[in-house]
């Protein structure tokens, strides 16, 4: 037996925030220019936002405009919640981007060297960790609920954490601990806030995990007491600082770079998003029920230097077919990807909310190529 737990946050959380406008620009600038190189990062603090890069682009994109934008999008209109898209201070630090690192990036290589893993389980019916599906279904939960009931006082920024007891062979068996902090109006008391997590986000969520519900489950609900202060006023926000929260909630290798505000010929993202793919789709084909995924690339080289399957004895056929079964349908360089997943033609805010995984929205999610390597 062991417990396994992650944790999610939700969009009003500083740091993802951040990613939400580097996203954002993402978006703007790629809609002007496909061909746009975009490296944003974003850093938040009490009535500023400071947006620093480098961007290459024949468009023109009102930076100051798609930050308030998207600042009053996530829920922070009003100084009364610490933060206000509408009057913050924007500070814009954005550069071209090195000739040097362009010199690889246009003949088709790699924009930069380093590792990237995906994963997949078949656990969940969207393949992911049960843990981190349910803390983001949590933060979910508590953004609609804020959206839909406006009077309850709920305010943006969320966090969950769930943890799962698992059994000797792997699998999950019951929800052990849940954990959400939500910030909340001044008007509101603890056990008004308790009240309201506990029957409005917690309750609906955990209605769908009914399988799970063995024995007691510990609860934490604003453990500190009170959650007013929160949000850019709170806590400082950076692009790229929940880089677990983003794919598997710790349940898998992580290559540490961080996705939001890099645009597809970055493999920091895209191979992330491949690795993601390719993963889903051996499970969905039947090839084993758990494995992780490992890319590595080298800056201004098109194919992978190095392809690593685990299949944590899983597997149904020999790990030497599968990888080759791999290689032969996938083309792992950069212009693949973005051909075979159509990273230009994806709107990538949407995935700095919730994690980049397990939204069947998002084209990496698809399984259609599990019928070719099955």
């Amino acid at each position: 037996m062991r417990i396994y737990t992650s944790e999610s946050v939700s969009e009003g959380h500083p740091d993802k925030l951040a990613d939400q406008i580097s996203d954002a620009l993402l978006d703007a600038f790629l809609e002007q220019d496909p061909r746009s190189r975009v490296a944003i990062e974003t850093l938040l603090t009490r009535g500023v936002a400071v947006v620093a890069g480098e961007v290459t682009t024949e468009g023109y994109v009102d930076v100051a405009r798609v930050v308030r934008q998207t600042v009053n999008d996530a829920g922070y209109t009003d100084t009364d919640l610490g933060f206000d898209g509408n009057t913050c201070g924007v500070l814009v630090a954005i550069q071209g981007q090195s000739a040097d690192i362009a010199m690889g990036v246009d003949v088709g290589g790699a924009g930069d060297q380093g590792m990237m893993f995906g994963y997949a389980s078949n656990e969940t019916p969207e393949l992911m960790p049960l843990p981190i599906s349910i803390a983001h279904a949590l933060t979910r939960q508590a953004s609609e609920i804020r959206r839909k009931h406006p009077n309850l006082g709920l305010r943006p920024d969320v966090k969950s954490q769930v943890s799962v007891e698992y059994s000797a062979d792997g699998k999950p068996k019951r929800i052990d601990t849940v954990v959400v902090s939500a910030q909340h109006a001044p008007f509101l008391t603890q056990d008004g806030i308790k009240e309201i997590v506990r029957t409005r986000i917690i309750q609906p969520v955990l209605a769908a995990y009914e399988q799970y519900q063995q024995g007691e489950i510990t609860y934490h609900i604003n453990p500190t007491g009170q959650f007013i202060i929160g949000g850019p006023q709170g806590d400082t926000g950076v692009t790229g600082r929940k880089i677990i929260v983003d794919t598997y909630g710790g349940m898998a290798p992580h290559g540490g770079g961080a996705f939001s505000g890099k645009d597809p010929t970055k493999v920091d993202r895209s191979a992330a998003y491949m690795a993601r793919h390719v993963a889903k789709n051996i499970v969905a084909a039947g090839l084993a029920d758990r494995v992780v995924v490992q890319f590595a690339y080298a800056i201004g080289v098109a194919q992978p230097v190095a392809v690593n399957i685990e299949t944590f004895g899983t597997e149904t056929v020999d790990p030497a077919i599968i990888e080759k079964r791999v290689r032969d349908r996938f083309d792992l360089s950069p212009a693949g990807i973005i051909k075979h997943l159509g990273l230009l033609n994806t709107k990538y805010l949407p995935t700095a909310k919730n994690g980049h995984f397990g939204n069947p929205s998002f084209p990496w999610e698809s399984t259609a190529d599990s019928k070719e390597i099955a």
